[in-house]
């Protein structure tokens, strides 16, 4: 898509009429007594940077990223970018405010992109309709920031391994969860990265509505999707019983249709008995609220007009307002910006399958579908058929067969692009 902005001369907006930015100006014209003497320049040099050099790079159109396109546009960035993969679903209008019911059905990046433009004279932002494993590294080394509003854990481990790979790329997240959400600021090398606080989050039983909708990639989204949007559509008045096996039959079958049509695997009945329960709410107020850190930490890290986060914020509003910083520290043993193995002990007996299972459900690593081997052998892996059926029978072995005591296994996973390295130890037990 072609994007069209007000001209530059001498480094000025034709529609930067005269005192346009003047709160801004107020923390940009002198050091306050937060600012990094080394690295703040007061006044022209400052203001030319944000307003004519910084690029920023927004990933998600959605609740959040709505928030932050408005908030960065009317704080002086004026060259920004928007990723996003969605299409406007009609649910999204009660507070993805960028869209209006004559936007459904088209892509959010472009339609956030065309609003913002029309309602900030002078601000160019240019949308991409797409995955963000869609681009490569030049694509992301030519920002001087990135923020992220994504809804999903994959996506997000993979822009932090991506940036962290690069180095020196800031990555500011933000998320939300109903009444909670946080933010933080990732400095690679510098901070804990996103992978760091994997331990931290709850394995995911709930999903945001505008995915289950628009674009499934779990096979529990096919499930939700059957169960919020489907079972009402069809059965009218009737009453989901989570507990009756005719309704959670008549769900598996709607969401083993749909997770065809997407090419989903994993739909069974069981998954579908245990996920027929609750969406994620969305909070306009909380969404505002992580969208205003980001935003805020964006601009310092861009300005240097006061010290940046460091590094985690939190806000909890399910029953009063709170909110909480800390430092959030490096994991030594981090796959993305660590440089030490895992260390695991497994009981002598357990078979490949066993490890694989274990490296599904454990907090700190959950890697789906990952492949095993070593400097020397090839354990298990997923993909291709061809390579699943030739290493298929060493998922009955006994891992210490192949690994010996204190070896080391390198995980993968299509998913992601890095590799876990784990060392392997035994227990009799």
């Amino acid at each position: 898509m072609t994007t069209t902005s007000a001209p530059i001369t001498n480094g000025i907006h034709y529609s930067d009429w005269e005192d346009r930015y003047y709160h801004i100006d107020q923390v940009l014209d002198s050091p306050g007594p937060r600012t990094d003497p080394d690295s703040f320049m007061a006044g022209d040099g400052v203001k030319n940077f944000l307003r004519t050099q910084c690029k920023v790079l927004v990933i998600g159109a959605g609740g959040l990223g709505c928030e932050i396109l408005a908030n960065l546009s009317l704080s002086g960035f004026k060259d920004i970018h928007v990723i996003d993969m969605d299409t406007i679903d009609l649910s999204n209008l009660n507070r993805q405010f960028l869209f209006r019911p004559k936007d459904v059905g088209k892509p959010k990046a472009t339609v956030a992109a065309e609003y913002i433009m029309m309602r900030v004279p002078g601000v160019t932002v240019t949308p991409y309709y797409g995955k963000i494993q869609d681009k490569d590294d030049d694509y992301y080394m030519q920002f001087n920031l990135v923020i992220c509003g994504l809804d999903s854990v994959e996506a997000r481990r993979w822009i932090n391994a991506t940036l962290v790979k690069l180095s020196l790329k800031p990555l500011i997240d933000g998320g939300t969860e109903g009444f909670k959400g946080q933010a933080r600021v990732i400095l690679p090398t510098v901070t804990s990265c996103y992978e760091c606080s994997l331990d931290m989050l709850n394995k995911p039983t709930t999903f945001p509505i505008c995915t289950i909708a628009n674009t499934p990639r779990l096979p529990e989204h096919c499930i939700e999707w059957a169960s919020v949007l489907e079972w009402p559509k069809v059965k009218g008045e009737t009453k989901l019983d989570s507990d009756d096996p005719e309704h959670i039959q008549w769900l598996y079958n709607i969401a083993l249709e749909r997770a065809k049509e997407f090419k989903i695997e994993g739909v069974t009945w069981s998954l579908t008995q245990g996920v027929v329960k609750n969406i994620i709410p969305a909070i306009a107020s909380t969404n505002a609220i992580i969208a205003a850190s980001c935003c805020n930490e964006a601009f310092k890290i861009a300005t240097s007009s006061a010290a940046y986060l460091n590094n985690y914020f939190m806000l909890m509003g399910l029953e009063s307002v709170y909110s909480h910083t800390f430092n959030y520290e490096q994991r030594k043993d981090c796959p993305v910006c660590g440089g030490e193995s895992l260390e695991i002990s497994i009981p002598k007996s357990w078979t490949v399958e066993n490890l694989i299972e274990m490296l599904v459900e454990r907090q700190d690593i959950q890697i789906k579908k990952p492949s095993l081997s070593t400097q020397t052998k090839q354990i298990y892996f997923q993909a291709p058929p061809q390579l699943e059926a030739v290493t298929r029978p060493n998922l009955e072995k006994m891992v210490s067969e192949l690994v010996a005591d204190g070896g080391d296994v390198n995980v993968t996973a299509t998913t992601l692009p890095f590799s876990l390295s784990l060392r392997i130890t035994y227990s009799e037990s």
